[in-house]
């Protein structure tokens, strides 16, 4: 069986490791604890939520689909350069 390792997900979508919330980092990093999701990255967004990276694409789908009515889809600005004050393990 071969695997397939590309970004694509079922149906050839492309799945991202990122998404952008309209959470404080506080609750996405509180959810994804209670969740067991790992964060390998999280920024706040200028005009409120927080930008979120998984560590897995599993993570990822698992964080979207219960957090569904948080994910923002449109276009949103972020920081060009930000260093987390707060180390995620």
């Amino acid at each position: 069986m071969r695997l397939d390792c590309s970004p694509r997900g079922y149906g050839g979508a492309l799945m991202s490791r990122a998404m952008n919330l309209s959470l404080s980092e506080a609750q996405v990093q509180a959810f994804c604890t209670k969740s067991g999701v790992s964060i390998s990255a999280m920024e706040p967004l200028p005009e409120g939520g927080c930008h979120l990276v998984c560590t897995t694409g599993s993570g990822a789908d698992e964080i979207r689909m219960k957090l569904k009515n948080y994910v923002i889809t449109k276009p949103v600005k972020r920081v060009p350069f930000y260093r987390s004050q707060a180390r995620i393990l």
